[in-house]
């Protein structure tokens, strides 16, 4: 790592929101529950609005998934100015333009994380608490990760550095989705217009 990119880094962190103690009463059983993608094929369209400092821009887009593991994304951008496509298969993102599609697309957890997907790094030390009908938990010692779960659904997903909060994933009302990067004034929000059963071809899967 250059010292630059050290700098920003460090610089990125300190400007982050500090993360609170965890709420609820301590949990008896300190495992999580296992969250999955829906059975078969999904077919999800949306709205998106992306911010990241003085730049903002905003379309249309889809999701395609396949259980256990694969989401096929498409974006437009609004006025038909252009349009993007990277798939996801468990921890791999390809794209045609990969480095855009690293900047632009949340990174592997919290993408899962809004399809609803539990896919955070296996790591030792979970406290799990109960807070009235959410279940929340801190994973990793120190902690690393912290999960949000409401019944069976992933509400909120948090990743942990020192103490601070430098990325995040929430679950709204009416379908919408955020995942936010404080220190790097970084927002995408998500509102979902319809989800349904699908049937796709395998060339989706190929870019």
């Amino acid at each position: 790592m250059n010292k630059l990119l050290g700098f920003a880094l460090i610089a990125a962190i300190a400007c982050a929101p500090t993360a609170a103690p965890l709420k609820g009463v301590l949990a008896p059983d300190r495992s999580l529950p296992s969250l999955t993608l829906p059975g078969g094929h999904r077919h999800i369209v949306f709205k998106w609005d992306y911010e990241e400092g003085e730049v903002a821009a905003r379309g249309d887009g889809s999701v395609r998934t396949a259980a256990p593991d694969s989401a096929r994304l498409d974006f437009f951008l609004g006025g038909g100015l252009g349009a993007g496509a990277a798939v996801l298969i468990g921890d791999s993102l390809r794209a045609p333009h990969a480095e855009l599609a690293r900047r632009y697309i949340p990174p592997t957890p919290m993408m899962w994380a809004a399809l609803g997907r539990l896919a955070i790094p296996a790591l030792r030390d979970t406290v799990v608490r109960i807070d009235g009908d959410m279940l929340r938990a801190d994973v990793g010692s120190p902690v690393q990760w912290r999960v949000a779960i409401h019944g069976d659904t992933l509400v909120g997903l948090e990743h942990i550095s020192g103490g601070k909060i430098i990325e995040s994933f929430a679950r709204g009302s009416a379908g919408a989705l955020t995942y936010e990067k404080p220190g790097a004034r970084r927002r995408l929000r998500l509102t979902i217009l319809r989800e349904q059963p699908g049937s796709f071809d395998a060339a989706i899967w190929s870019l």
